[in-house]
């Protein structure tokens, strides 16, 4: 057979493993040792898979991954969410739709600390959906609000999205985390110009809360202190160069769990449970990290990414005209596909196609971000979505979606204003590292 058809027929191998069910890593790990042995020989194979691993194991920027993780997870159990949340409904509440704007305040907020969409999402959809519902809000605009706000988890730095990205690329992970900030305050602000537009049209949708006074906005934002400092210290001790992105993970974990401590809110058990729950995410992580980095090569040996990339420049759509094609197959695979697998499984095929169309590797992976999570919201699957599902038992799937549709319309407004403006995504990055 020749390396293209082994390649084809290790792809389809690949995406019929995923149907089966199969860990992305897993079946990542059999097909790339499987077509190496096809393509070259066993010892070849196990090689590229001994040495990827221990590679992947011991590549110190991955500890960002565990630290951050931890961060976010010290953070859920001190309070540190609630507080945020707190703050966020004092100060925005009393308007119209203001619990779902908090909500998206609130996760973009706990999106600094933890880094994972699903996280976000889980965290503060459990704060705020019993409040929307005690103050009767549209249950499309609660579950709406916490499936969108939960998105920016992956977009919002630290994210684990850019630190994979990074890894498989090559870029810069500060360069990254700078570039996703002010897209993240971006989609931010879309998010609560979409629930404000809504509720004016509906007022029923999400009624005003009742209103507080000065004096109750700054104790809120008080007791919210601790979380923003943390995000102040992390963030812009990257930005400013005092700290690396691992040094910042490192400050950032500590600080959380001097807070924890602090408020006597850990409990050897409670602080069990975190430990495990983190060592779970990392190891996954790794493991599909160590799987990409045996596929990858396997990839390259076929040759199917140079074949893509001279197929597509062929077909003369102009660099953004490829480019779209790209990105619609991206949502349109996000609809059924983990974010993570997402990553691992196009960049190999579609990074040399986007640095042979000349763009910029660290804009592309802001734009790759905010895809994928648009198809992680997109109908019929929707991942995330299960997710909002699993803390909202009570509302039709069908309702979920309904909420989802507005705040999908939103991220695509964002993606148009990066495609058009790009410098607003490497302005940041530029101006630390220029």
């Amino acid at each position: 057979m020749s390396p293209e058809l082994i390649g084809i027929l290790g792809i389809v191998a690949l995406f019929v493993l995923l149907a089966l069910r199969m860990p992305v890593a897993v079946a990542l790990m059999i097909v790339g040792t499987g077509g190496i042995a096809l393509l070259s020989n066993s010892r070849a194979a196990l090689a590229t898979l001994g040495s990827e691993t221990f590679v992947i194991a011991t590549k110190i920027e991955l500890t960002i991954i565990p630290l951050f993780v931890l961060m976010g997870n010290l953070a859920s159990q001190s309070g540190l969410s609630r507080n945020l949340y707190d703050a966020a409904y004092a100060w925005v509440g009393h308007w119209r739709g203001g619990l779902a704007s908090a909500t998206v305040v609130g996760c973009s907020g706990f999106a600094a600390l933890s880094g994972s969409s699903v996280a976000s999402a889980i965290t503060m959809g459990r704060v705020a959906l019993p409040e929307m519902k005690r103050y009767e809000y549209d249950n499309r605009l609660a579950t709406g609000s916490v499936a969108a706000g939960g998105t920016l988890g992956i977009l919002i730095p630290p994210s684990t999205g850019f630190v994979i990205y990074a890894i498989l690329t090559e870029e810069s992970i500060g360069r990254l985390f700078m570039a996703g900030i002010l897209p993240g305050l971006l989609l931010t602000g879309l998010f609560i110009v979409t629930i404000t537009l809504l509720t004016m049209w509906r007022p029923s949708y999400g009624p005003a809360g009742p209103q507080t006074q000065f004096g109750e906005k700054l104790v809120a934002l008080a007791k919210a202190g601790p979380l923003l400092a943390i995000i102040a210290i992390t963030i812009g001790g990257i930005y400013g160069g005092v700290f690396s992105p691992m040094e910042a993970a490192g400050v950032g974990a500590l600080l959380t769990l001097a807070v924890a401590l602090y408020r006597r809110s850990l409990t050897w058990g409670s602080f069990g449970k975190i430990l495990l729950q983190t060592v779970r995410i990392s190891a996954m992580s790794y493991l599909i990290l160590i799987g990409a980095h045996v596929f990858s090569p396997f990839l390259a040996r076929t040759d199917i990414p140079g074949l893509l990339t001279e197929a597509l420049i062929g077909l003369g759509l102009g660099s953004y005209g490829t480019l779209i094609i790209i990105l619609v197959a991206f949502i349109i695979l996000g609809t059924f596909l983990e974010g993570f697998a997402m990553l691992v499984l196009t960049l190999p095929i579609v990074f040399p196609l986007i640095l042979a169309l000349g763009f910029d590797p660290i804009w592309f992976g802001v734009i790759m971000v905010i895809v994928l999570e648009m198809g992680l919201i997109t109908p019929p699957v929707g991942v995330n979505v299960f997710v909002v599902k699993s803390i909202a038992p009570g509302v039709p799937m069908g309702r979920i979606f309904a909420g989802i549709a507005p705040f999908w319309f939103a991220m695509l407004a964002c993606l148009i204003i990066l495609l058009i403006a790009p410098q607003i995504v490497l302005l940041l990055p530029d101006t630390m590292f220029g």
